[in-house]
């Protein structure tokens, strides 16, 4: 049964899917990457960011600031996203077996995760979850405000480094034509490692972010894998504002829905335009 909320509800709920949207976004900014770029399908972005958010919260435990934690998390998955990537490379990995080896790995992580902090929910407490600014008379929780502007930084900065440097360029013309590109001088397998690495950096940001404002389970690695792909695919694959507009897009609807109708209802927007998009478009899943 349809409920038309008041219209403050309407409004914080609209608010709520913008933020939830920033880190769909977020998490799909380096799926999108490698996807579109690297031409790989890597499933164990989605790992990757759990394992961030594990780990952000064990050091959180001890002390550590969660932002502050960036500093260490981050070089550390530059660093095994390269690894992964030059595995894969070395093998000659064909994109549907990238699909079916990082779902593999992502069993893996979650086996490690569940090997080391169980499989209970775990939350992070800190003093970002205790601050909260009431604006036109809505709530804006500090983590959630946190995660909104790093996704809008992080995808402005990877779009102005796609458009206006060499790298960018470089990369965009080994994705178009990978041997003419390489006849050209561009230095195609370091630049791809240079891609990887930075998309599972990008995915250690977003596990933060998730750490700070989402109770933490392992199998929650999969309730993520649809929006995010429907974001991915509705923004089109190697782009870098895209993810987080169609982030945006597909986290408004969930919030409204939830608000004129019953949560439950809310996965139904974005698997429905995730199966929209391969029935009537499926050029964005090439």
């Amino acid at each position: 049964m349809v409920t038309w909320p008041s219209a403050t509800l309407l409004a914080q709920s609209v608010l709520s899917g913008i933020f939830v949207g920033a880190l769909y976004g977020l998490l799909g900014l380096g799926l999108s990457l490698s996807w579109g770029l690297l031409r790989l399908i890597n499933l164990a972005h989605f790992a990757f960011a759990f394992l961030a958010a594990y780990l952000c919260y064990q050091l959180a435990t001890k002390g550590v600031d969660p932002l502050a934690s960036l500093v260490l998390i981050v070089p550390a998955f530059f660093a095994l996203g390269a690894g992964l990537h030059a595995l894969m490379a070395r093998f000659a990995i064909t994109p549907f077996n990238s699909l079916l080896l990082t779902f593999g790995l992502t069993g893996i992580v979650e086996a490690i995760i569940q090997s080391i902090w169980t499989a209970d929910y775990r939350k992070l407490e800190s003093s970002y979850g205790e601050h909260r600014f009431k604006v036109a008379g809505l709530f804006v929780p500090l983590p959630e405000l946190i995660t909104l502007a790093l996704a809008v930084a992080l995808s402005l900065s990877v779009w102005a480094v796609l458009r206006y440097t060499d790298l960018g360029r470089a990369l965009r013309a080994s994705a178009e034509d990978a041997p003419i590109a390489a006849a050209f001088g561009i230095h195609e397998k370091r630049n791809a490692l240079l891609l990887a690495g930075t998309c599972s950096a990008l995915a250690a940001v977003a596990g933060v972010c998730l750490a700070l404002g989402f109770t933490l389970a392992p199998s929650q690695i999969y309730a993520w894998v649809g929006v995010v792909f429907a974001a991915v695919m509705l923004g089109g694959l190697g782009r870098a504002l895209a993810p987080l507009l169609a982030g945006i897009v597909i986290g408004v609807s969930e919030a409204v829905t939830m608000a004129v109708t019953a949560p439950s209802w809310a996965p139904l927007v974005s698997f429905t335009l995730l199966i929209a998009i391969l029935l009537f478009r499926p050029g964005r899943a090439a």
